[in-house]
């Protein structure tokens, strides 16, 4: 069923609420890459890292583009498209699309040119064109040029012989327009700018950080076209940039062998039609049409930008070594309970039989946590067998390095790979290749669901018994991105988890569609009823007098199911506190239906990424950390696991990080009714909000020196 049908049956279903009561998804989606777009803008923030955000933002469009646009365009091509849960239309929607992006991508380019690039070239970072170049310079990147630009470049011409050529989805093209000085005639061609070589290319020659000059890789080619077409002379020259429909389509009931179907797939993705056309302002109108027919693509579709396009490339300024232009860093330290003398070895077994442990990423470290965990069950004589769900995880990855490893010496290891994660679906057919040939039992989860879920069981010989140690995370096992991801992750050896893991992982390897849990909500059949029952429970406590409230932090909230159970509570008297990254579709402060509830977003430094549901529960709260968010795909058609807490101290510190971030006093963007977020900087006395990123590193740093 699609997200739309199940949309429109729920409004038969509404328990008497009104029928506008949703936010348009998509346009919730514009409204969080517009809250990125405002770091970007905000002039009090580190120079570099308003470019990051920058990058950033261009980079989530691109998603955005390729994945929900070209989905909706799909649908409404087929008829299957029908009318959001918002009450538009399919039409309407893509309409709003249009109109929003097109002024949000204005916006993009505009902050850049008028305010980012003046405010780099007086920190000694210039991005410079051709012009501005004196001879030395030109002539070192003509050398450049020569000898690692030329001998990549192809030029396809559009002809009667040459029809015309494929332009691939996210490249940044030249569409030129040459002369025959013979017999005058015009035509046109196509380079492809490499995407391989730097974007923004240093211009030799000087070495130092605070005189970094950078000239864009097509200013370039465009200045030795004429090496391209020798005997022909260059007209004009455009840069364009086509994005597609990158989302893929695997019917596994039909494939035989789901990897060997989903490289298939991933070879038609380049081939998806065009979504969007981002042309330079100066574009010739003749070239333009030209490109606007070959590529089908219409008016609403087009995007008139100042140059440079694509400014994802930005991420090679953003990275610059200069301290003075970045956040100052947070030192990464490891979980007081996993902490060691500097003479001493932790023994992580030891550790996590004594206390369960709440490890809070990036401020607590992945490495000396999960990474040691999982490296400690590999090397251990005791462990006898683990198993492991990835979706995402690094190209040098320790955690595949240790499954290898335990598998070598002879541990039976499981690694339930998602071949199916978006966008990371290549990489992941290589590594449950590499674990496959190291003699890991490689699995790809239940025909029709991805496997979302973040666990790690380890199965250790103590004495007489088995003892099983776990792991249940809010974030992908990849060190990389642990750096810089928000997510929470429980270390236990709690003999319920423990049971529950192996319920869940010989569900997911073999057959056991029955299993069922006592620690865990798991989709896609107990997540939503569970956290519904949950949320009725607090209205039940509310009637009795007894303490209620409901605090639930995701990426986003779009289930229609889950916004409706929240609106009855708040309706009953339940306050009702949402933290949320990205999408919402509940109207918040609505009268009648949700005074009772505030919505609040937290963006900054880190992408905030863990989950965690909060229930006051009339004295006994019900707490859960895991990896759904409230969506119809995590809850309908992905396999997601919910692990509830039972550690007062780890209640108390999910608690508290609800206190700060939805405090009055720490910086944040409050949502209304309207869908307008509003973001909150300063108090009334105009002295700066707390960052609640700031604010919760050194929470952490403190409760590390107090033990």
């Amino acid at each position: 069923m699609s997200d739309e049908t199940m949309a429109i049956e729920l409004i038969d279903d509404s328990h008497g609420l009104s029928a506008d009561r949703y936010l348009d998804r998509e346009i919730s989606w514009l409204a969080f890459n517009q809250r990125v777009l405002e770091l970007a803008e905000d002039p009090n923030l580190f120079l570099l890292e308003r470019v990051n955000f920058l990058s950033i933002f261009a980079s989530n469009l691109d998603e955005f583009f390729m994945v929900r646009v070209a989905g909706l365009k799909r649908r409404i091509a087929t008829g299957l498209a029908v009318q959001a849960s918002s009450g538009l239309q399919p039409a309407e929607v893509l309409t709003n699309i249009s109109q929003e992006a097109h002024r949000l991508q204005q916006r993009h380019a505009h902050l850049f040119r008028d305010q980012i690039e003046p405010a780099l070239r007086a920190n000694g970072i210039r991005l410079v064109r051709w012009h501005e170049l004196d001879d030395q310079e030109k002539s070192a990147l003509h050398t450049y040029f020569q000898n690692q630009i030329f001998p990549v470049l192809t030029p396809l011409a559009v002809d009667p012989a040459h029809p015309f050529p494929y332009i691939s989805g996210l490249s940044l093209n030249l569409a030129v327009v040459v002369r025959n000085v013979e017999n005058e005639t015009e035509h046109f061609a196509r380079v492809k700018v490499p995407p391989l070589l730097p974007r923004f290319v240093r211009i030799p020659g000087n070495s130092s950080l605070h005189d970094a000059r950078y000239v864009p890789l097509e200013e370039i080619i465009g200045e030795f076209l004429g090496q391209l077409f020798p005997g022909m002379q260059v007209m004009q020259h455009h840069a364009f940039r086509v994005t597609r429909n990158e989302d893929l389509d695997v019917d596994e009931d039909e494939g035989e062998n789901l990897l060997v179907a989903l490289e298939k797939e991933l070879l038609r993705r380049r081939f998806g039609p065009p979504v969007r056309l981002e042309v330079a302002n100066d574009i010739n109108p003749e070239v333009l049409d030209l490109l606007m027919r070959e590529l089908d693509i219409t008016d609403e579709d087009v995007y008139h930008l100042p140059s440079p396009l694509d400014l994802t490339g930005l991420s090679e300024i953003a990275f610059l070594k200069r301290p003075e232009l970045h956040y100052p860093p947070h030192p990464r330290i490891t979980n007081r309970y996993l902490h060691a003398g500097e003479d001493e070895k932790i023994d992580i077994f030891s550790a996590i039989r004594q206390r369960e442990i709440l490890v809070h990423h990036p401020y607590e470290s992945f490495t000396t946590s999960v990474v040691a965990f999982l490296q400690a069950a590999a090397a251990d004589p005791n462990v006898l067998a683990i198993k492991q769900t990835l979706y995402r995880t690094s190209g040098d990855s320790p955690i595949v390095d240790a499954l290898i490893d335990a598998a070598e010496a002879g541990k039976q290891v499981l690694a339930l790979v998602e071949i199916k994660a978006r966008f990371d679906e290549q990489a992941n057919i290589s590594w449950a290749r590499k674990l496959e040939q190291a003699g890991v039992h490689v699995v790809y989860g239940i025909v029709g669901l991805k496997t979302h879920c973040k666990l790690a069981l380890v199965i250790r010989q103590e004495g007489n018994a088995l003892r099983r140690y776990c792991h249940i995370g809010t974030g992908n096992y990849n060190p990389k991105t642990a750096r810089f991801y928000e997510d929470y992750g429980l270390l236990t050896s709690r003999e319920a988890v423990g049971e529950d893991l192996t319920r869940l992982f010989n569900q997911l390897s073999g057959y056991a569609p029955d299993a069922s849990f006592r620690t865990l909500l798991v989709s896609p059949n107990g997540v939503r009823d569970g956290l519904i029952d949950y949320i009725n429970r607090e209205v039940e406590f509310k009637h009795q007098g007894k303490d209620a409230r409901i605090r639930i932090k995701v990426n986003s909230l779009v289930d229609e199911k889950i916004i409706d159970a929240l609106y009855l509570a708040a309706q009953q008297g339940v306050e009702v506190e949402i933290l949320v990254r990205g999408m919402c579709a509940l109207k918040p402060g609505v009268a009648g239906l949700s005074e009772n509830i505030k919505v609040r977003s937290v963006l900054g430094r880190y992408l905030e990424h863990s989950r965690a549901f909060a229930f006051n529960g009339g004295g006994d709260p019900a707490v859960f950390i895991g990896s759904a968010d409230m969506m119809h795909r995590n809850l309908d058609r992905r396999v997601e696991a919910l692990v509830r807490l039972v550690q007062p101290d780890h209640i108390r510190e999910i608690n508290d990080l609800f206190d700060l971030a939805m405090s009055n006093d720490s910086a944040s963007w409050g949502l209304k009714s309207d869908g307008i977020w509003t973001r909150h900087q300063f108090g009334e006395n105009g002295v700066r909000l707390v960052d609640v990123q700031d604010q919760l590193m050194k929470v952490v740093h403190s409760k590390r020196n107090a033990r």
